[in-house]
């Protein structure tokens, strides 16, 4: 059975859900459009919020539209409609990135009539994706703060990593010498940021006041407020990123180093080829690898300082893997959550 056209308010929920999806920065460079036919949503790319000298390549842009894509697929099944995703749909027009259809009836969900009344029947359940992902887009942080040394159950990296591979993806998990060869590489990625600076300038262009910190400011609406940055490693083994820089030209609150995990526990998300598809295709598996850890209590991380430099990025890879191209690194553990980021107003992002 066809369905009918999506309703005002179930628009608003799938932009709502789309626009929750993580990006380099926060910068959030996407906009939502109604299908011709009002029974689907276009993903285009939104140029102005892209992050050039840290996605040299766009690939990151295509990556946080894949994930907003995963949201709306997610956001779709809670409507009751199942979806079919066609990527980069139009070749004469680059920035219309997806389609996706919602059409047809999911599978093991009731049709709802309007958002409303999908979140009030609790309508979605499991879905195609095995577990309901939905409440999860909305608890999703990242979270730069020491993790544990709980170790993560086989069971749950197994059903991760057959997430990843549902979209196509590859998640490998690493060993302790691939471990310590991704720091490394990171490390040194994480030095050459320190010293361009006009990467630092581009970093520091998207951090924001704390709420309160100044009264004249208008509230964020995208960017990185100083709570979520995290400390840095007292012992200098875990590299995150120093998105204020260093001393003494660190911006905002300087916050006291704290102990990180003796070794990290690392992933890479790495596809076939290293095309828009390819990176459309890896932002749907971290997006989806990332709500299902996060159903199972686990925090994650995004490097992406070593994927900003072409022959850094081709030292992540395993040669045992064979010619794949890492797109991301994760790192991922038990510890406390992240705060949360600034959102753009739904009529920011969606074209009624």
């Amino acid at each position: 059975m066809t369905q009918s056209a999506l309703t005002p308010a179930d628009l608003r929920l799938l932009a709502v859900a789309g626009g929750a999806a993580p990006s380099l920065h926060n910068s959030q460079p996407w906009r939502f459009r109604p299908t011709p036919d009002g029974r689907g949503v276009e993903v285009h790319a939104d140029q102005g919020r892209a992050v050039p000298l840290a996605d040299a390549s766009g690939a990151a842009l295509h990556i946080a539209a894949g994930a907003a894509l995963f949201n709306l697929r997610v956001a779709g099944v809670r409507l009751g409609r199942a979806a079919a995703v066609r990527l980069l749909p139009d070749p004469a027009d680059p920035q219309l990135l997806a389609v996706l259809e919602l059409s047809g009836p999911a599978e093991t969900a009731e049709t709802a009539e309007t958002a409303e009344t999908a979140e009030t029947a609790g309508v979605g359940g499991a879905g195609p994706f095995g577990r309901d992902l939905y409440p999860a887009i909305a608890e999703r942080r990242s979270s730069r703060r020491p993790f544990t040394e709980q170790g993560v159950p086989e069971a749950v990296t197994a059903e991760l990593v057959a997430a990843a591979g549902e979209e196509g993806v590859a998640l490998a998990v690493l060993g302790e010498a691939a471990v310590r060869r991704v720091l490394a590489v990171t490390t040194e990625a994480e030095d050459r940021i320190a010293h361009d600076p006009a990467r630092q300038a581009e970093t520091r262009s998207w951090l924001r006041p704390d709420a309160g910190a100044d009264a004249s400011a208008p509230a964020a609406v995208d960017g990185l407020p100083y709570a979520v940055l995290g400390p840095q490693d007292h012992d200098a083994r875990v590299p995150t990123r120093e998105y204020a820089g260093r001393p003494p030209h660190h911006e905002g609150p300087l916050q006291p180093s704290e102990r990180f995990e003796a070794l990290p526990r690392l992933c890479t998300l790495s596809t076939p080829g290293d095309g828009p598809a390819d990176w459309l295709r890896a932002g749907q598996a971290l997006e989806r690898v990332w709500l299902l850890a996060t159903v199972h209590g686990l925090r994650l991380t995004v490097w992406h300082q070593p994927v900003e430099w072409p022959d850094l990025r081709w030292r992540l890879r395993d040669p045992a893997d064979g010619p794949r191209h890492v797109q991301l690194v994760l790192r991922l553990g038990y510890g406390p959550g992240g705060a949360a980021t600034p959102r753009r107003p739904v009529e920011d992002v969606l074209d009624l």
